[in-house]
């Protein structure tokens, strides 16, 4: 097991209908240093927290323990579960959201989520980004974030090139059977998609988006 420095924060509370972590949430801190993201975390008047941070160096602290509801996520919705502190673990990276993130620091994220996976029994699936529940109010991990190296590893799942999808589904209905069904605009889901399986691409919505989409939603039951 991973060994973290145990740091504790004010900010948790009991998970709701005694839930079990469904989930695991990958943000970044957006802040000078890790130094200043642990204090803010663990700033009972923040009221914010989270399960674990990550420093560039790959140092780990855990702030909450994992049979706890940690304060990461805010308003959101996966698969049309909306309390999401009460379904996952998260997990701050110190990053500024405009950088690539340091080696060290993805060599202890996939020994953590390794841990978490299997002490919890959880999917790749289950590994998602803060973008994909709050579309157009986070964008974290970010563009700069290595989705296909958690994939390698089997933390996450893998973009897979499609070609066919129903011809009777539009593109809201794929968002929302891929995962995205948050209340943000169709836009916004679209974008957070995108950040996570087709960067490259900033034209209009189009075939190889629902090809995508239809494969992870089918691919995911």
């Amino acid at each position: 097991m991973i060994q973290s420095i145990w740091h504790s924060s004010p900010n948790f509370g009991h998970r709701r209908d005694k839930q079990h972590p469904s989930l695991v949430v990958l943000h970044y801190t957006a802040m000078d240093n890790a130094d200043t993201a642990l204090e803010r975390l663990c700033d009972e008047n923040a009221q914010v927290s989270t399960h674990y941070l990550i420093a560039e160096n790959g140092q780990l602290w855990q702030l909450v323990k994992e049979q706890f509801r940690a304060w990461h996520a805010g308003k959101g919705s996966w698969y049309g579960v909306e309390d999401i502190n009460s379904a996952s673990i998260g997990i701050e990276l110190d990053n500024d959201g405009k950088s690539p993130y340091c080696s060290p620091q993805i060599e202890t994220l996939i020994r953590l989520l390794t841990d978490i996976l299997d002490r919890w029994e959880l999917p790749p699936k289950s590994v998602i980004g803060h973008s994909d529940i709050a579309p157009g109010r986070k964008w974290d991990p970010g563009p700069k974030f290595d989705w296909n190296r958690l994939s390698l590893h089997g933390l996450a799942i893998k973009t897979v090139k499609a070609s066919a999808y129903p011809s009777d589904q539009n593109l809201d209905e794929l968002l929302k059977a891929a995962g995205y069904t948050s209340a943000a605009s169709e836009e916004h889901r679209l974008l957070a998609f995108r950040q996570r399986h087709r960067s490259y691409f900033k034209g209009p919505p189009d075939e190889v988006d629902k090809a995508i989409l239809y494969q992870i939603a089918t691919s995911q039951k």
